[in-house]
């Protein structure tokens, strides 16, 4: 069996492959990280400034011991201030060079934020099935993100819940490790710096230009993935007596 991936054809063993070497080139001076975020931006992904680490674990913002450090918006207002115009965007890029950015989600874009194994094993299922899986973003910190079209507002407001929940309490069982970041929330958008020593960051797998698709198409493969590799991490762990 064949799979295309980014426009290429091959034999399904050779997808893990491209997971676990290949990455989309990421220039490091300023104009690729503009490029870069003015193409999610025009993918329809609102973007506003972020703070980013300063000296190993420390973070740009004035507050003492910054519990996220490199990862938090700059401003209070980042719901009402994210924005994919293109002059902003380059007006913030410009000024503010080693800010990070982080998209703001539930407005035109969902989050499915998974542990990395578990994201790594349902892309290439996802892929070698055909399914359009949209852009992914590898956080060098141990998660994957599916970014989709938003659920929107339901009518019905027992039909969401904060994205602070690895689930809904219900089924939290169901969807071990799963972070479905929707309305009031954001992630980090490639390129974006994290904390440490090592050069850890967010970059693209597979890049903005991928049309977004609809979550649930991508949610049985995801949850799947989550309970498989949570039990294996349960397996080890020691027995309490």
């Amino acid at each position: 069996m064949s799979a295309e991936f980014d426009g290429r054809t091959g034999k399904q063993g050779k997808i893990s492959q491209w997971l676990r070497g290949r990455r989309p080139k990421e220039a490091a001076d300023d104009g690729g990280r503009e490029a870069l975020l003015l193409a999610a931006a025009a993918a329809g992904l609102p973007l506003a400034p972020a703070a980013h680490p300063v000296s190993g674990y420390r973070c740009s913002c004035d507050r003492v011991g910054c519990p996220t450090p490199g990862r938090h918006p700059l401003s209070f207002a980042w719901h009402t201030q994210s924005t994919t115009d293109r002059a902003q965007i380059e007006r913030w890029a410009r000024h503010q060079p080693q800010a990070n950015f982080i998209t703001a989600t539930g407005t035109t874009h969902d989050v499915l934020d998974v542990p990395l194994d578990a994201g790594r094993e349902a892309l290439e299922r996802l892929l070698a099935a055909g399914v359009e899986v949209g852009p992914v973003a590898e956080s060098d910190d141990g998660r994957m993100l599916f970014f989709t079209l938003t659920r929107g507002t339901p009518e019905d407001e027992d039909e969401w819940w904060p994205c602070q929940l690895d689930c809904h309490p219900e089924t939290m069982d169901e969807h071990p490790g799963l972070r479905w970041h929707c309305r009031g929330s954001y992630v980090l958008v490639p390129p974006a710096r994290l904390p440490g020593d090592d050069g850890q960051a967010v970059h693209w797998l597979r890049g903005p230009e991928h049309p977004l698709p609809d979550p649930l198409t991508l949610l049985e493969s995801l949850t799947d993935a989550c309970a498989k590799y949570a039990g294996e991490d349960q397996a080890t762990w020691p027995t309490r007596h």
